[in-house]
Parts: C-alpha cells; sequence; structure tokens
C-alpha cells in the first residue's frame, strides 16, 4: 500500500504534482489525503498553475485502489475511504492557482473525477475514460458532481449506466473533459510546456479571480461530497457490492 509516487515542485510560478502507484496508478485513501495536502501546499506559493499528472505512459489513474476497496470492514472505513476523492476535489476547487490535467494515458472512476476537477485537461489520443462504478456495485456518487458539472448530466448518465464501454479522446474532447488532444506525449509535453511559460507571465491575482469564477456555485459541494461518500460506503458494504467485487478479485487472481 506504501509503495507510490507523490511528489511537489515549485519553479517559476508553476507547481508540478506527480503521482503514482504500482497498481496502475490507482490511488489509495493515503495517496488522496496526501495529495489534497500537496495541493494545499502548492497554494501557499504564488502559483500561476499546477499541473497533476502521473508515471508511466499507458495509464493515467485506475481510479480507487481496489485492494484497499476489497479490505473495507465497516462504515467508518467505508465513508473515509470513499472521503478521499471528496478531499481531493474540493483542495481543487480552493485552490487560488488554475489546475492542469496531464492525461497521458486510461483513466477510470475516480480518474475521470480527477480529470473533470481540473480547470483545464491536455490529453494524449489515447486517453480512454470509463466510469465502471455501476458495474461493480456501486455509484460514482463523489466524483458525479465534478463530472456533471463538466458533461451535463444527460451526457453522465449516458457515461455511468454503460460502464464497460471506454469513451475515446474524442468524445472527452467533445463533452470538455479534454480541452487539447495530440498525437503523442511528446506533442502534448511541447504544447504543455508552451503554455505553462504563458500562465507564469500573466497575473496571479487575475488567474486567481478567473479561477474562482469557474467554479462558481459550488459552495455545496464542501458538504455534499462527504455525504456522497457516506452513501458510497454503505453501497460498497451491500452484499450485492461484496459479492461483485469479490468474483472479480477471484477472476484477477485467477
Amino acid at each position: 500500500m506504501n509503495s507510490y509516487t507523490l511528489e511537489l515542485s515549485i519553479d517559476n510560478r508553476i507547481g508540478r504534482i506527480t503521482f503514482g502507484h504500482p497498481s496502475k496508478n490507482a490511488m489509495t485513501s493515503e495517496m488522496l489525503n496526501k495529495l489534497a495536502e500537496l495541493i494545499d501546499k502548492a497554494n501557499e506559493s504564488q502559483l500561476c498553475a499546477i499541473v497533476l499528472s502521473s508515471v508511466g505512459s499507458s495509464v493515467f489513474c485506475a481510479g480507487a485502489n481496489f485492494d484497499e476497496l476489497l479490505a473495507l470492514e465497516n462504515q467508518e472505513q467505508a465513508t473515509a475511504f470513499f472521503s478521499g476523492f471528496a478531499k481531493v476535489i474540493l483542495a481543487i476547487r480552493r485552490s487560488k492557482a488554475l489546475v492542469i490535467g496531464r492525461i497521458q494515458g486510461k483513466a477510470v472512476g475516480g480518474g475521470v473525477g480527477l480529470i473533470a476537477s481540473c480547470d483545464y485537461c491536455y490529453a494524449t489520443e489515447t486517453a480512454s475514460i470509463k466510469l465502471s462504478e455501476i458495474g461493480i456495485g456501486i455509484a460514482p456518487l463523489v466524483i458525479e458532481p465534478a463530472v456533471s458539472r463538466k458533461i451535463g448530466v444527460g451526457a453522465l448518465t449516458e457515461f455511468a449506466l454503460n460502464p464497460n464501454e471506454w469513451k475515446n479522446f474524442e468524445w472527452a474532447k467533445t463533452n470538455k473533459l479534454y480541452q487539447s488532444v495530440y498525437s503523442s506525449e511528446i506533442e502534448l509535453d511541447k504544447a504543455l510546456e508552451e503554455k505553462l511559460t504563458q500562465l507564469s507571465n500573466y497575473s496571479p491575482d487575475a488567474l486567481a479571480a478567473l479561477k474562482q469564477s469557474l467554479w462558481e456555485g459550488t459552495e455545496h459541494y464542501e458538504e455534499l461530497l462527504f455525504k456522497r461518500a457516506e452513501e458510497s460506503g454503505k453501497l460498497s458494504l451491500t452484499e450485492n457490492a461484496r459479492s461483485i467485487l469479490a468474483a472479480f478479485k477471484n477472476r484477477r487472481n485467477a
């Protein structure tokens, strides 16, 4: 559980946070809590932007760490587990600096929530996405407000009710999860660095004012997301979800 990457660097008014985990960059509760703390720490400096990226090339984030999900034993543990994504979304929301996603590969579940929470996303053409929660007996409740805010309730409903279907980069860009898409990581990084150089020359106060306006009307997230975490925790402990999760684990270990 502790074998993960989570690093923050700051240079020329740009923060860079990189995360990684051997299980396809899936996020443990410890990683999520520390990621939220790092975003807050980065904002102690007067930054223009924070880049959120992950290690490797094929996967951006596989969502919640499955081994930890399977190990949940009671409501307290389950609520705390799902509260991790709530904390990260809220840290991004209160960040004065724009949060820019570098999406170099696939994202599932909570990983899509991270993407939706970013203010602007650069992605590659391999960056397909999927909401798998309904298929394993739970629901994308914590991330739903952030995802719906970007793509709308109708698209969210279609997305969530097809848990085995990958949506490609074109769908993600059309539905405003990605703003810029490139055929390779090299092209992505070139464009991203050009944008960061541009942003670093802008007024941090002006960018902070824009950031605040982009999140206007989301003040209720502070209460809503933790309520959703509790609801998700209850679902994860139901007999139906446990049986689906156990069957999934058996197939994975076969």
